[in-house]
């Protein structure tokens, strides 16, 4: 029986005050979420809940089913605080008004 390959990819997740990376060995055809159960980090961080935090490798947003590859980097992505539209909104009117 032909021995599984192992797979080197780095997970990273930030939070205010929090910065994590790990590094992880997985085996071949594991998938995102596969890989972050492993990680540990859900036990960690109980808040991350991946029903409503968005995944990504290397910047893309990717599905958790998505199979990894050979030095992926997972980014787990918090839900946004403010619409960031309706942010530059204001700082355009409070520029105005300052500028006044």
């Amino acid at each position: 029986m032909a021995e599984q390959r192992r797979l080197q990819v780095q997970l990273c997740y930030a939070a205010p005050g929090l910065q994590v990376q790990k590094d992880l060995e997985v085996e071949e055809g594991c998938t995102i979420q596969q890989a972050i159960i492993a990680s540990g980090l859900l036990r960690e961080q109980p808040s991350i809940d991946l029903s409503v935090c968005k995944v990504g490798v290397f910047g893309k947003i990717k599905p958790l089913e998505a199979p990894l590859r050979e030095r992926d980097r997972i980014e787990i992505y918090r839900p946004l605080i403010a619409d960031p539209k309706e942010s530059r909104r204001r700082r355009v009117a409070h520029k105005e008004q300052a500028a006044r």
